[in-house]
């Protein structure tokens, strides 16, 4: 029989933090609203029940403090299922969406439970929240603090990572499927994961059912504080939060830092015509960027809403949850999709020095952590090179552009490439920044794989069933002659070049590196580029490429344990050609025949030379000087070591024109450069010498 009562004042009357609050005897449920006449509490004994098993009404005089509603229920503990549900003024128009049959999901829910449930009434029944116990042993695990400067992230999605049959794991496409794969992550070299989102996003649809084009990639926020349940092996509520704690240990134990994907620009619930499932039905007014005297959604995500990120509450919601991920799930970053938004007021309107931004910033509890900033937003706001302070660093899709098309050869793009090459200071020194800010990347989940920068000219998304309308068309992509696969094996020739000419530009450069999965083994998405709905092998991580492709895996292995060892490919100062303590600028520009580079010309053939870090930069003196010979030109050219390097023994690290062995040494042993220091280049590769220790 339902039960509908309020309880008798108890001993407990908190009424913060936010959330279901454990404690000995019962659990503390404190949410808050603003303009609610009325609160209530669903209690639920199973996950499949459509009809709370208890109904306990808030008191307005006994469980309300200022706009906090809170009360104590005895008896209850983990794994008590729960909903909230207001009363007061529904009126769109005036941005007022309060629905007494509502359920609402808490919006501190710290883990969520089953499906939606359709029902013959209409009342969309969403996930149940779960009250969680937040003791987990972590046998003395901390966070690993590595130095930014020191980081190389690998991108991965956690269900595409191991979900294929070829990953032969036990638990595919789940937290303990990531444990599994741990050793290739250690001979792959990578130092953290950035996880695409692992927060709570709807998996059906408000009927139940799954829809035809499903949010594969999770940026559909619907609970901030919850690990996703999609992902866990166990199916009893709560699980997930176990085996994220799991993971994250087990990746620390293997000396892998884990930085997450927020979402903090929008949520599920779209805009008008969406339904109202958390925050619309306690507060839209706070939560949610409002216009037309409140009747319609601000949409600068491109989603259909904008989290009002700037609303103290929200501000508040905001670094509550990444403290939360911090303390209670060891997290040791962020990365913060479309963050330009946080740099939005109530109005929209972009503004210096934004609260939130700072806060984030400034918060003792994430001193430790990496945060990164996606800077930009769907709306035309491009902060790249101008996000918050020193603190933060930054995606820089400026060197994405700029290598792909200096490597496409595109003409004027020598200047572009070096200074992306050296750090990007053009964005990054000024305001006491660092190399380390720019986040460097050729590719991410958005837009082609690395395979398929070279196998495609156009997007090819007719699977996502939007006409190929979707994703962008601004590639910079090269096909080679061809689109798509090919038998041809001068095109196979030069498409591999170009990968292994990316992935050493990447992990040469001054900054910090981010690779996406798969394309240190030429993963492909068959030229789609937004697969955000592609739950298939479109997504997922084939692994039987790591064997079809071990060659490609072992460059990319060797390239990734180069960069660790050698401080000069990875300094914390900004390159200025100034003389080090043996005469030697620490970085120097040549053109192909070793003369000073003339910067006004079209000559997009180059040639690089970076000294090692002086004795006082690099007390262990494990730097060396590494020489970059590039030639992105269409015809093979001839090229003469500059007077400055003519010195040194040099020996050959890579050569993306060679073949597998010779392509790349592992040990930095490979041949001695000819006594005349002249040597011809293939079309579209590079070559890399490293001064012999």
């Amino acid at each position: 029989m339902l039960m509908r009562h309020t309880h008798p004042k108890l001993q407990f009357n908190h009424m913060l933090p936010y959330g279901a609050i454990l404690h000995e005897s019962g659990v503390q449920f404190v949410v808050f609203s603003r303009s609610a006449t009325a609160m209530r509490l669903l209690l639920y004994r199973d996950v499949n029940d459509t009809e709370p098993d208890e109904v306990i009404d808030f008191n307005r005089d006994t469980d309300r403090w200022g706009d906090i509603w809170s009360i104590f229920v005895p008896g209850v503990g983990p794994g008590q299922l729960y909903h909230f549900q207001t009363e007061g003024p529904y009126d769109p128009q005036r941005g007022m969406w309060f629905d007494h049959q509502a359920r609402l999901i808490d919006p501190y829910a710290k883990a969520l439970a089953g499906r939606f449930q359709s029902n013959a009434d209409g009342v969309i029944r969403p996930p149940k929240c779960v009250v969680v116990d937040e003791y987990f042993d972590w046998e003395g695990d901390r966070h690993l603090r590595r130095d930014l400067s020191e980081t190389i992230i690998y991108e991965m999605h956690v269900r595409g990572f191991t979900q294929s049959p070829s990953s032969k794991t036990e638990n595919p496409g789940t937290y303990l499927g990531v444990i599994e794969k741990i050793p290739y992550l250690k001979s792959l070299g990578v130092t953290a994961v950035e996880l695409m989102p692992v927060h709570e996003f709807p998996i059906h649809d408000i009927s139940g059912k799954l829809p035809e084009r499903p949010n594969y990639w999770g940026y559909d926020p619907l609970a901030f504080f919850a690990p996703h349940r999609g992902y866990a092996a166990g199916k009893e509520p709560g699980a997930q939060v176990v085996e994220f704690k799991q993971m994250v240990k087990a990746l620390h134990q293997a000396g892998i830092e884990v930085i997450l994907d927020v979402v903090f620009n929008h949520t599920c619930e779209g805009n008008e015509l969406g339904p109202s499932l958390s925050f619309k039905g306690l507060e839209n007014q706070v939560y949610y960027m409002l216009e037309n005297g409140g009747g319609s959604f601000r949409n600068y995500s491109g989603c259909g809403n904008t989290v009002n990120g700037n609303h103290p509450i929200v501000r508040e919601m905001i670094f509550h949850c990444l403290r939360h991920w911090v303390h209670n799930y060891h997290i040791d970053g962020f990365r913060f999709d479309l963050a330009s938004i946080l740099s939005r007021d109530r109005g929209g309107e972009l503004v210096p020095n934004p609260p939130v931004v700072e806060a984030i910033a400034e918060d003792p509890l994430l001193a430790d952590t990496k945060i990164i900033a996606e800077a930009w937003d769907a709306a035309g706001a491009y902060q790249v090179g101008s996000f918050g302070s020193f603190r933060w660093a930054e995606w820089n899709g400026r060197y994405r552009d700029d290598i792909r098309r200096h490597w496409r050869g595109d003409s004027g793009m020598t200047g572009p490439f070096a200074t992306r090459l050296a750090g990007s200071s053009d964005l990054y020194q000024m305001g006491g920044r660092h190399p380390y800010s720019s986040i460097n990347f050729i590719t991410s989940h958005d837009g082609f794989t690395l395979n398929d920068l070279f196998t495609y000219n156009e997007k090819h998304n007719e699977a996502n069933g939007e006409d190929n309308r979707d994703g962008d068309n601004n590639n910079f992509s090269d096909n080679c002659g061809v689109e798509g696969p090919t038998r041809k094996p001068e095109i196979k020739k030069r498409r591999t070049r170009l990968i292994k000419n990316m992935l050493s530009t990447l992990l040469l450069s001054q900054g910090v590196p981010m690779i996406v999965f798969g394309d240190e083994c030429r993963r492909t998405q068959q030229g789609n580029n937004n697969a955000y709905c592609q739950d298939n092998e479109i997504s997922w991580f084939d692994w039987s490429l790591v064997r079809k492709n071990e060659d490609c895996l072992r460059f990319s292995q060797a390239l990734i344990q180069f960069r660790r060892d050698q401080p000069t490919v990875r300094r914390d100062r900004f390159l200025t050609g100034e003389l080090n303590s043996r005469g030697i600028p620490d970085v120097s520009w040549y053109s192909a025949l070793g003369t000073a580079n003339d910067w006004t010309s079209d000559e997009a053939a180059l040639s690089c030379l970076l000294a090692a870090p002086s004795i006082e930069q690099d007390p262990e003196r494990k730097g060396r000087d590494v020489l970059l010979l590039i030639n992105p030109t269409q015809e093979n050219r001839e090229f003469i070591f500059p007077a400055i390097a003519k010195g040194t023994r040099w020996r050959l690290f890579l050569d993306t024109a060679a073949q597998a062995p010779a392509d790349i040494y592992p040990e930095v042993n490979g041949p001695v450069p000819p006594r005349s220091r002249r040597m011809n280049i293939l079309n579209r590769s590079m070559r890399v010498y490293v001064a012999a220790s």
